[in-house]
């Protein structure tokens, strides 16, 4: 909690004075991703060879704890050292944290996270000590597919934040552009969408024509999840407010652009037409409106 709540600090202090890209925020989640898929078959040991590229413990801090091995202050200092970890969903609580652009409201969302995995953990750690070697070493392997699919997630989350197309697809299941509200008037094309809390509406534009794409966000369909939305095609990114959202860009090549919320959790697209309303073909890469996945927030 000491260490987590230090973290949400420092980082929300750091945002107060920088802001980072979608982009740049996706490499570290993909960085993030490839370190838990790593630790998850590492932890499963079918490959050996891939121990050379496991994150380790700084020697300063690995001979102090070593040293204090048996002593009370020992789990201490393993427990601050927590806070440090690769771990997907810490790195993305951190990034929220970085996003709040406070020392206090970042520290205040890494306290509360930490609290959260207070009851896990130490469930988890009453039970191994009841439990049989035998039971242990299967939940160890079922631990260690979790975090290579957590990592997984996280990778394919970062890589649609970074602008990359080919790998983190769009889910279907919420239709597809067909229907939506667009008026071209005075050489301006509006769109009118309405956000809900757990996807992003897909849209179809003509290029060539300059958009105005009007968002109405009623009052809490915003959550901690879909309050911005990062557009890379267009180098766009939004926050939501409760009330009419006005978007504006001006699409110059037809295409499918994938675009999604500030985590890369939900995801949606904007197919951009040419003037005889053909869409050249590319990468499959989006379908529809995408829904929010059963491990994000809110």
């Amino acid at each position: 909690m000491i260490s987590y709540t230090v973290v949400g600090g420092i980082v929300g202090a750091l945002g107060s004075v920088i802001s980072l890209s979608g982009g740049f925020r996706g490499i570290i989640q993909i960085i993030a991703g490839v370190f838990m898929v790593i630790m998850g078959v590492n932890m499963l040991d079918i490959f050996p060879w891939l121990r050379r590229f496991t994150l380790r413990m700084p020697k300063l801090f690995a001979n102090r704890i070593d040293a204090e091995k048996g002593k009370s202050k020992s789990p201490l200092y393993i427990g601050l050292l927590n806070g440090l970890m690769p771990c997907g969903p810490l790195q993305a609580m951190q990034l929220y944290a970085l996003s709040t652009g406070s020392p206090i409201a970042g520290a205040l969302s890494m306290m509360l996270f930490s609290l959260g995995t207070v009851p896990l953990m130490f469930g988890l750690g009453a039970l191994s000590s009841i439990l049989s070697k035998k039971f242990t070493h299967k939940m160890m392997t079922t631990g260690a597919v979790l975090v290579a699919v957590l990592g997984l997630s996280m990778f394919s989350q970062g890589w649609s934040l970074s602008g990359f197309s080919g790998i983190a697809p769009v889910p279907a299941s919420y239709g597809s552009a067909a229907g939506m509200d667009i008026v071209i008037k005075n050489d301006v094309q509006t769109v009118n969408s309405t956000l809900e809390s757990g996807r992003y509406p897909a849209i179809a534009v003509q290029a060539g024509i300059p958009v105005r794409w009007i968002i109405n966000a009623p009052q809490g369909s915003i959550n901690g999840c879909n309050n911005r939305i990062f557009i890379p095609e267009y180098d766009i990114e939004y926050k939501f407010q409760t009330g009419e959202n006005v978007i504006e860009f001006t699409p110059t090549e037809a295409g499918k652009f994938s675009y999604s919320c500030w985590m890369g959790m939900i995801r949606s697209s904007i197919t951009v037409t040419d003037e005889d309303g053909s869409v050249p073909q590319t990468d499959s890469n989006d379908d529809g409106a995408g829904n929010l996945p059963k491990s994000c927030c809110g």
